[in-house]
């Protein structure tokens, strides 16, 4: 038996394929707002703070993510021993991911 294709299943079959590129488009255009508007800036961020990091020195001031105000008196590769309040002896080593704002000395 052989069918033959009437006007009206023509046009449906090329309706369901306009619908699947419509249905593309609009998952293209979801991810590309996901992009620009989530993973984007996060990765600015990380940037940022990676190099604010990095050029974290001894005798700078900081505020560590709990909120605590301390000087930098040493630094290695991935931590950092701050001083806090004006106890001398008040000296805790901490992780610089830890660190959420530097300020340099005479900085305002």
């Amino acid at each position: 038996m052989f069918y033959l294709m009437t006007e009206d299943s023509a046009a449906a079959a090329g309706s369901a394929g306009g619908g699947l590129l419509l249905m593309v488009l609009y998952i293209v255009v979801i991810g590309a707002a996901m992009y620009f508007f989530a993973i984007r800036p996060q990765k600015k961020e990380q940037k940022r703070m990676q190099a604010l990091l990095s050029s974290m020195e001894v005798g700078d001031t900081v505020v560590t993510t709990s909120g605590f105000y301390g000087v930098v008196i040493d630094i290695t590769d991935e931590d950092c021993i701050v001083e806090f309040g004006s106890n001398k002896n008040c000296r805790i080593p901490m992780r610089k991911a830890a660190i959420a704002e530097v300020e340099k000395p005479g900085q305002e």
